[in-house]
């Protein structure tokens, strides 16, 4: 199966205060269609800068990002893209925040919402079309902004620690209802997370990355049959792998210094 996003040697350095820093060292990753793949890593190796140059939000200071076969390398809008924080405009309502990427894209205001309607329902957000971002949970907003993600109506999504400032209850829904998107909407999803049980337990593939200056060390393939239920946590070959991912992440150095902040 031909690659959906490949990497080809990318890297980037920065300058700071007149000094180079190297945030990310040549990485080479390929993603099959449909595959669901985290990036684990400590603080300050490249992960979001990686993400922010697949986004074309950063341009590479080396390097290809090749999306269905073609170099998107510093060009945006071809792949969508959630941070941690959900970004909702407080000023506009749910059903408007979530279809704020189709206005963009020029589609007019009656038929976005009719094409977020169905979604909200069918997605848990039936009765919330009208309220505001400040009178939801931060569970329910981030479900506002991943279906604005969706509505983006891109093949591939970028997930950067979506979940990383939720309770350990609300993440745990929050997981279960981001696989049930990813089987709907069968889209190609690339996940940021610094929690180990998050990404086995979402992923098809983990991405280990090292201390900075940030490399990318090893890929490893989850064989946990799906669908999986929380449960599969306390399963043997759950518990293998983790103490795998654990030992590699405490392999080296941690990345420290002002410079983490690039990440």
């Amino acid at each position: 199966m031909s690659a959906k996003v490949e990497v080809r040697g990318v890297c980037k350095t920065f300058i700071t205060k007149g000094k180079k820093f190297v945030a990310l060292q040549e990485t080479d990753l390929s993603i099959e269609e449909g595959r669901f793949v985290s990036l684990i890593g400590p603080s300050g190796c490249g992960k979001s800068t990686l993400f922010n140059i697949i986004a074309g939000l950063t341009p590479p200071t080396g390097g290809q990002v090749l999306v269905d076969g073609a170099d998107i390398a510093g060009k945006a809008g071809h792949v969508g893209y959630m941070l941690q924080k959900d970004m909702l405009f407080p000023w506009r309502n749910i059903v408007d925040n979530i279809i704020l990427g189709l206005e963009v894209s020029g589609v007019p205001h009656r038929d976005s919402v009719a094409r977020a309607l169905p979604l909200m329902e069918r997605y848990g957000l039936k009765g919330f079309e009208r309220h505001y971002p400040n009178e939801l949970s931060g569970g329910m907003r981030q479900r506002a902004a991943l279906l604005r993600t969706l509505l983006y109506d891109r093949d591939t999504i970028l997930l950067d620690e979506p979940f990383g400032a939720l309770d350990a209850q609300t993440k745990l829904s929050m997981q279960k209802w981001l696989l049930t998107i990813w089987r709907d909407f069968k889209k190609t999803i690339m996940f940021v997370t610094h929690d180990i049980d998050e990404a086995i337990y979402l992923s098809d593939d983990i991405y280990v990355f090292s201390p900075r200056p940030g490399r990318l060390t090893t890929k490893i393939s989850v064989n946990i049959p799906r669908p999986r239920e929380p449960k599969v946590v306390t399963t043997p070959e759950f518990i293998v792998l983790k103490n795998q991912l654990m030992e590699m992440l405490h392999v080296g150095a941690p990345a420290e210094t002002e410079e983490e902040a690039v990440e």
